[in-house]
This record gives structure tokens, C-alpha cells and sequence, in this order.
């Protein structure tokens, strides 16, 4: 079985993937020069390091070079990817062409989920404030009007059960919130971690009862602009949102609107509908907005985590 991968994959996972499968032959592609032989070739893996530099908007010239491969090449049947979503115009292209795409789910959910929790935290114990103060060395404590709330008596309602939302409602019940589930399926068994769960035709009774909205959803045509200016209006004064999902899931010149106007407490921003996010967007100078550069999955140990599900899917679609 021939495999098509990176040059640094190949250096950092090619023994990994010949144990898995043994006759399996990596085929690495650098970023410059002779491009391989594709004939032949079943399987391509895409690897983080393709894609650092770039954006979803604004790919690589290594990833496209690497995509574009994949795209003529005559025989690849199936792409794993590093990313938990495989929204990328570039899978979709692959989709188009009959080649089956699939992603790296759970590989990110720790990090991302832990991502959630500490922007939800910093939003909560005011940290945007306190820093703004050190900025101009004046002590402000933040004692009296605007006092953090007690998490305790708090709900997260949390769009998105997989892997990436269970371990952010076990940690939101760790510091004593209460997590609600927002999914697809109805009727499947209640997700670990969730106090409660409920489909998406629920959100209208169930924002009320948010005090955080945490995005952690994939982007589909059900959840595109799902949170929009009449959604954020359901939630109660002084909500506030984290948003690790994808930026296309809020409709931005509402949430913009919710943040100036008061109505949301704050969010936190991992993504963005266009990225990088332009140096002239509002969002950058809001008070009460943390902002984050799309890194919510980043961490040293991604790399191997999406290599051992890669090895353990090609397993079983070797068999």
C-alpha cells in the first residue's frame, strides 16, 4: 500500500506506519523540486505541518501543492486529514472527486476543550479587565458592581457532543456549572459528561437558560449562522460566549451588536469567518473580547495523537 504524506511526516511517522501495516510504503512529498509518481498511490495523510502558516482562507503553498497532487492523483480513494471538521473547500473538492475524506476526531478535544474552559474562566473572573488595568498601573479591585459570578449557579449550554464537547462539559462540571448538550441526534444515548442533552430544534427553550453559549460544533449547513442575532437576543443579560467551533456558526454583526451593546457579559474568539481576522475588525479593540488566533488545538502532542488514529484507521481499512 502506497501512502502519501509530507516529507516531515514521513521522517515522524513513517516507522509508525509501516508497523501498523506491514508492506505499507509512505511516499513523502517535500516542498520544493520533483514531485512522486502518484500511480498506485490509495491513501494520502495530511499533517499539520502542511497547513502551519496558512488559514482556511488562505492556504499554504505547501498545502495546496500537496492538495492539488491529490487531487490528480488516479488512485487515491481515501484522505485522512489532522482536523476534527473537514469543511476545508479543499475536502470538499476531494468529496467531489469520490475520494472518501475523513477527519482526526478527538485527536484536539483536550486542548481545545481545555482552550474553552480557561478563556470561559478568564471571562468569568473578569481577567480582560484586571489586565487592561495593569496596563495604565492602576489597582482596581474588582470588588463591588460587576463582581465575578459563582460558577456554581451557572448553566453552559454547550452545541456539539463529540469528543471536543464532552471533555468541555466534564471540566464546565468540574468547576460546579451545570452542562447542557445541544446535538443532532435525539433519540441516541445521552452522550458522558452532560447533565442533560437535547436536539437542535430545542435551542429557543434552552438559551434563556444559558449563562455561557459554548460553540463546539462542526460547521454544516444546520449550524451555519445558527447563532444569530435572534438566538443571541434568547440568551439572558449578561451571557457570555466562547466560540472553538468554526467562525461561519455566528452571524459576526450580531454578536458584534450583543458585545458593544452590553447584552453579552464578553466572549472568547478562536475563530472568525474570514482568518486571519483583519486588522481594521472591531473585535480586536472590544473590552470584552479575548481573542485567539484560531490555536485552540495546539499542543506538542497533537501530532502523535492524530498519527496513532491515522495508523489505527488504516488498520481497518487495510483488514
Amino acid at each position: 500500500m502506497r501512502i502519501l504524506l509530507s516529507d516531515v511526516a514521513e521522517a515522524r511517522h513513517g516507522a509508525r506506519i509501516r508497523a501498523a501495516v506491514p508492506g505499507a510504503a509512505p511516499i513523502p512529498v517535500a516542498p520544493e523540486g520533483p514531485l512522486p509518481e502518484t500511480a498506485g498511490i490509495e491513501v494520502a495523510f495530511i499533517t499539520r505541518d502542511l497547513f502551519e502558516g496558512g488559514t482556511r482562507h488562505r492556504l499554504t503553498a505547501r498545502f495546496q501543492r500537496f492538495v492539488d497532487l491529490v487531487l490528480t492523483a488516479p488512485d487515491i480513494r481515501r484522505v485522512q486529514t489532522f482536523s476534527a471538521g473537514t469543511d476545508m473547500a479543499p475536502y470538499q473538492a476531494m468529496r467531489a472527486r469520490g475520494i472518501e475524506v475523513v477527519g482526526a476526531s478527538g485527536a484536539s478535544a483536550l486542548p481545545v476543550a481545555q482552550t474553552a474552559i480557561a478563556g470561559l474562566l478568564a471571562l468569568a473572573r473578569r481577567l480582560p479587565r484586571v489586565m487592561e488595568a495593569q496596563r495604565r498601573h492602576v489597582w482596581e479591585p474588582i470588588y463591588g458592581a460587576g463582581e465575578p459570578p459563582d460558577l456554581a449557579s451557572q448553566t453552559a449550554l454547550i452545541i456539539g457532543t463529540g469528543p471536543i464537547g464532552q471533555e468541555i462539559a466534564r471540566l464546565a462540571a468540574a468547576f460546579g456549572l451545570f452542562p447542557i448538550g445541544i446535538r443532532r441526534e435525539a433519540t441516541a444515548p445521552p452522550p458522558p459528561h452532560f447533565a442533560a442533552t437535547a436536539p437542535y430544534a430545542a435551542l429557543p427553550e434552552l438559551l434563556p437558560r444559558a449563562d455561557w453559549l459554548i460553540l463546539a460544533c462542526p460547521l454544516t449547513e444546520t449550524t451555519r449562522n445558527l447563532v444569530d442575532a435572534a438566538a443571541l437576543a434568547l440568551l439572558p443579560a449578561g451571557a457570555g460566549l466562547v466560540n472553538v467551533s468554526r467562525g461561519g456558526v455566528v452571524e459576526e454583526g450580531a454578536l458584534l451588536d450583543a458585545l458593544r451593546s452590553g447584552r453579552l457579559s464578553g466572549a472568547f474568539l478562536d475563530v472568525f469567518t474570514e482568518e486571519p481576522l483583519p486588522p481594521e475588525s472591531p473585535f480586536w479593540d472590544l473590552p470584552n473580547v479575548i481573542l485567539s488566533p484560531h490555536s485552540a488545538a495546539a499542543g506538542e502532542g497533537l501530532a502523535e495523537r492524530v498519527a496513532a488514529i491515522f495508523c489505527d484507521n488504516l488498520r481497518r481499512w487495510n483488514a
